[in-house]
């Protein structure tokens, strides 16, 4: 339960030098030129790549399941270059005129040498043999300077071994929580998984599961991710500059994987904890099919039998959810794969329930057409809905919320040579938004439903990445979107969405990036709160609000030190927003039928520098980083029209996370994290009518929170690492909050009843949090 601690009024606070702003309401009209620049750029390019070229390229997979091996690594002997295979497994490589030694690698598999003769272009499909070995963890597939090489800026990525690694709260390591601790990633509040990307909103970011949108993807309020990390085969977080193929969103954009391999026999994988367990079977069927089944379920509602309090007793309290996935190749060519998700929260006691959860599925064939042309076809399913319901002295009150989406989308990979390697497609989907409908009977009164709406958006994109040397290389693209309001209100907006990413090689360890985007983002959550709540309701542009747009800029360096052991990079960004979204004070956003009256809108910006040095190997294993930001709006009607902050801006977060590997039984994990406490506005007067005291607030955000810090420590003991046997289990050990701190949720302003005096109170979520969860697989 909250405790609550009492703090004196603050009267010390740093004063924001605000500067009027003249807003101008109407974007610059510069996306028609952008178009015609990037469109006459694509036909430059396409004349030029018919130059004579020598392109080695083919596919990488697995020797027995077909399977293709994403992030297998070329490295040519003779000119000491290299090149890394795609989601795809494709790779490609231009070399000059000659003979050359290649050599094809993959973590756990046997190498392959091969040596040809360049003298034209050339298709060589290469497969991979396991070496037998059983690996316990996954490990990430990034080639050791993939940093440095990568055309994508901004792009973080945590391996499945990294994230258990990390101490746990309450039995679970989290992968959401896990991403906040990487540079300009911040939660929303204590615990949450709920986060923040430089500066925005939780709304602003993309989170797809196999490519299926998942709008709410916690438990419990936010104390538990959706998503369990026995299922998980790897993430990837695009901090703005993300892949042409998705849009829709401003931050950034989350892919969840789930596993992708045939298994060449059953295994179980599972973990008990002391409030919530999980187990997940994975098996073959013959040798082209492969099925999983997953389910993960809390069962603090069981202990609650025990309690005094008889309403305590017939309470519920409790969430589950349920993976699962089938896959079939027809052919080396076809593949066929079919997913889908499941999870539920459930509360309740006498007075009333609460639900809510998500359902997603997929159907995605993919087809190989030839040597350098895939594509990919895949139909998606999600939804997401609440409902409270009360029976109280025989009124039965429900109350029903939920967004449905619909999609339809097609993707392309054409990599020709290094000039001209292609990726294009296009998406639509079918949005339905129940804002809310209120049923009553036993009432005698009418039931309240806000009507439902309907859109359908829709993206077609081309882009094209390209080696100029070995020391430059380009990734540049266009994405064009169309969001249209159908059924009873009518509307259409579109909006052209330029890309460009530039890499420069310095030496083999070093490289400076700079990266450009424009996205809109058509949809939003009507929220006033920063923590976010499942009532949260999903609202999208129309007539009278327009969609939210932002141009972000963005430059690093990066530089890797012996021989690759250390990574270093400096990052610095600008995020100029058009059309921002804000809601009036004490704004009536639920069941409300004209929320476009609560809403107002102007522009913002965000800035920032992120700095990371991370350590890859050794008993030491760990990095740390720090980010300086600062994320502001200004809207004419809000704060008097004066620059105030944005709920979501931290001045300064750091974070180090260390493991230490004592032996093959044992190793231990620390988390310190520290960041400014997040904007908010506190009362500074009152004024009294008779006896009653009313509170006079500051400017919009003038004050902030006590700053945040935590320590978490974790220890994880392999009983028997070197055992042959098919039982393998391990203990983790986890304190989260191991000093104590008492970190603010939330702070209440009270008036003593007696004497009349204000004053403050602080409300914090945990203390020390102890936990011990015990995970197998065999």
């Amino acid at each position: 339960m909250p405790k609550t601690d009492y703090l004196c009024c603050e009267n010390e606070y740093n004063k924001l030098n605000y500067t009027q702003l003249n807003i101008d309401n109407e974007e610059q009209n510069h996306s028609g030129t952008l178009q015609v620049i990037f469109l006459l750029f694509f036909l430059f390019i396409y004349f030029f790549s018919f130059a004579e070229t020598r392109t080695i390229q083919g596919i990488i997979t697995d020797f027995d399941s077909k399977e293709a091996l994403a992030g297998a690594t070329l490295y040519v002997v003779e000119t000491k270059d290299g090149s890394i295979a795609d989601k795809n497994g494709h790779y490609s490589i231009a070399l000059p005129e000659g003979t050359y030694t290649l050599q094809f690698s993959y973590v756990g598999y046997k190498n392959k040498e091969l040596k040809i003769t360049s003298n034209a272009s050339l298709i060589q499909n290469i497969q991979l043999t396991s070496n037998g070995l059983l690996q316990e963890v996954v490990v990430s597939t990034q080639k050791k300077n993939n940093n440095i090489t990568n055309l994508t800026m901004g792009m973080e990525k945590l391996s499945i071994k990294e994230i258990r690694l990390l101490p746990a709260i309450m039995g679970e390591v989290d992968i959401l929580k896990a991403l906040q601790l990487l540079p300009g990633i911040q939660s929303t509040s204590e615990i949450s998984t709920g986060f923040s990307v430089r500066g925005g909103s939780p709304d602003q970011n993309l989170i797809v599961l196999d490519n299926t949108t998942v709008y709410n993807p916690s438990h419990q309020m936010g104390f538990f991710s959706a998503f369990n990390n026995d299922v998980i085969s790897g993430i990837e977080l695009y901090k703005g500059h993300f892949p042409f193929r998705h849009g829709g969103r401003l931050s950034s954009l989350l892919e969840v994987k789930t596993r992708n391999e045939i298994p060449s026999r059953m295994n179980v994988t599972g973990g008990l904890g002391l409030i919530s367990s999980r187990l997940m079977l994975e098996g073959p069927l013959g040798k082209k099919t492969s099925w999983l089944v997953a389910g993960r379920r809390t069962y603090a509602d069981l202990f609650l039998v025990f309690a005094s309090n008889k309403d305590l007793r017939n309470a519920t309290l409790y969430f589950y959810d349920l993976n699962g996935k089938l896959i079939h190749r027809f052919s080396e060519n076809d593949k066929l794969e079919l997913n889908v998700y499941n999870g539920l929260d459930n509360m309740g006691m006498t007075i009333g329930s609460f639900n809510y959860g998500n359902t997603a599925a997929s159907l995605t064939w993919n087809h190989v057409f030839t040597e350098s042309f895939f594509g990919k076809f895949s139909a998606h399913f999600t939804d997401y809905n609440y409902a409270l319901g009360s029976n109280l002295n025989n009124m039965d009150v429900s109350w029903k919320s939920a967004i449905t989406d619909r999609m339809l989308r097609a993707d392309f990979h054409q990599p020709l040579h290094s000039l001209w390697d292609l990726s294009y497609g296009f998406s639509v989907i079918y949005h339905l938004f129940n804002p809310g409908e209120i049923q009553m009977k036993g009432l005698n009164l009418d039931d309240y439903i806000i009507p439902k709406s309907e859109a359908v958006e829709s993206g077609f994109y081309l882009s094209n990445e390209q080696m100029f040397t070995k020391k430059l290389a380009i990734k540049y693209g266009l994405r064009f979107s169309v969001f249209q309001n159908i059924g009873s209100v009518k509307h259409t907006y579109t909006g052209w969405e330029p890309g460009l990413g530039i890499v420069f090689q310095l030496t083999d360890h070093s490289s400076v990036k700079a990266n450009y985007s424009h996205n809109t983002q058509y949809m939003q959550l009507a929220n006033n709160s920063a923590s976010g709540s499942p009532l949260d309701v999903w609202f999208s542009a129309g007539p009278a609000i327009q969609p939210q747009k932002v141009d972000l800029y963005s430059a690093g360096y990066f530089h890797n030190f012996k021989d690759n052991r250390y990574e270093a990079a400096i990052e610095l960004y600008y995020k100029d927003l058009k059309n921002v979204i804000d809601f009036k004070e004490h704004s009536d956003l639920l069941m409300n039928k004209n929320l476009e009256n609560e809403i107002q809108t102007g522009v913002g910006k965000a800035y920032g520098i992120e700095m990371m040095l991370k350590k890859n190997s050794g008993r030491l294993t760990g990095f740390v980083n720090y980010t300086l930001s600062r994320s502001e709006r200004t809207i004419p009607e809000v704060n008097q029209g004066k620059t105030y902050l944005s709920p979501f801006d931290k001045t300064h977060a750091v974070n180090i996370v260390a493991t230490y590997n004592f032996s093959k039984k044992i190793n231990v994990s620390a988390i310190w994290v520290f960041t400014t406490g997040t904007p908010t506005t506190y009362p500074t007067g009152r004024f009294a009518i008779g006896d009653e005291y009313f509170p006079i607030y500051s400017g919009r955000n003038e004050y902030r929170k006590p700053n945040y810090n935590r320590l978490d420590v974790s220890l994880n003991y392999i009983p028997k690492p070197d055992s042959k046997k098919r039982w393998r289990g391990e203990w983790n050990f986890s304190i989260y909050n191991a000093y104590n701190r008492k970190n603010p949720w939330t702070i209440l302003y009270r008036q003593n009843e007696t004497t009349g005096i204000p004053y403050s109170e602080m409300m914090y979520l945990f203390g020390i949090v102890p936990s011990v969860t015990y995970n197998f697989k065999f």
